[in-house]
């Protein structure tokens, strides 16, 4: 079990370093979505790779439309507004709205599977929304604050667009990976993310050292962290590898106050500490109902 909290730990570590390489791709001179662009490209000779290799390529007719959804929403939605949310507000602010996540995963199970919306549930989602509003009004309740990071509408907006579309992965795989190895799905997915990017941007060849940040991402931050992820699920409870990753936010908000100054008010830190409750109380309650599902019910491995 020890090794379990190991891999998800580091895991976590590298989806926290995503806010802080995008930053420095930004100060080579690239855009946004041209971060995402190469993120994705690369990323996809990777899992590519891995998927011809290990000849997990098959992928269902019935399934090539919703896993090319996924390709657009999924990889061109989360890895475009996270960066962006990156841009706009820095890298603490957007990793910290980006788990907001599971408040849009009980919303949409609650109006798309059905599910019950428990006591749990419900706390989750009004501790995720009034810590939104911390984040947001933080600046006028507690004044500047020196270093603190920029909050606007546009930078709150796209990193919740963020959140947003980082729990569709959940829906998602809810409906999906357990018919599937995750290179095979990544496989598809990213090429139809990479040209959904494509019409957003100028395509140019970018910097030695923006392209470095971008290789990063793509081997450090997607490959190798879902890599080491799901390697750490086989030793360690689904519910319990969720909780060890929230540590992703505070990585990623303590590589920005080192490397960037960010900081956020006294009332910005009150509403992550919410937002970060929230996502707790909705992990404690997804393990509670895991427990009352049968074994016979359970997806089986792929």
């Amino acid at each position: 079990m020890a090794a379990g909290y190991v891999y998800v730990l580091c895991a976590a570590v590298l989806w926290g370093l995503i806010g802080p390489a995008s930053k420095l791709a930004f100060e080579a001179g690239m855009a946004p979505l041209e971060v995402a662009f190469w993120r994705t490209v690369l990323a996809w000779a990777l899992f590519g790779t891995h998927a011809v290799v290990s000849r997990d390529l098959r992928l269902a007719k019935k399934d090539i439309l919703p896993v090319a959804a996924f390709g657009i929403c999924g990889i061109a939605g989360l890895f475009g507004s996270y960066v962006y949310a990156v841009k706009l507000g820095g890298a603490a602010m957007a990793s910290v709205l980006l788990y907001t996540a599971p408040a849009w995963v009980a919303l949409m199970s609650f109006f798309l599977l059905k599910e019950r919306m428990g006591t749990f549930k419900v706390a989750a989602v009004a501790a995720t929304i009034l810590g939104v509003a911390g984040i947001s009004l933080g600046p006028r309740l507690a004044g500047d604050v020196a270093g603190s990071v920029p909050v606007t509408a546009a930078s709150v907006l796209v990193g919740l667009l963020a959140g947003f579309t980082y729990a569709l992965y959940f829906i998602f795989g809810k409906l999906y990976l357990s018919r599937y190895k995750t290179p095979t799905v990544f496989f598809y997915a990213l090429p139809v993310g990479a040209l959904a990017l494509v019409p957003f941007f100028e395509l140019r060849l970018p910097s030695l050292s923006g392209l470095a940040a971008c290789a990063f991402l793509a081997l450090c931050s997607t490959y190798g962290a879902y890599s080491i992820y799901y390697a750490g699920l086989r030793h360690l409870e689904a519910t319990r590898a969720a909780v060890v990753a929230t540590i992703e936010p505070v990585v990623a908000a303590v590589l920005a106050w080192v490397m960037f100054g960010e900081v956020f008010t006294p009332v910005g830190y009150g509403g992550s500490a919410l937002i970060l409750f929230g996502v707790l109380l909705a992990i404690w309650e997804g393990g509670r109902q895991a427990v009352r599902v049968p074994k016979s019910l359970l997806p089986k491995n792929p």
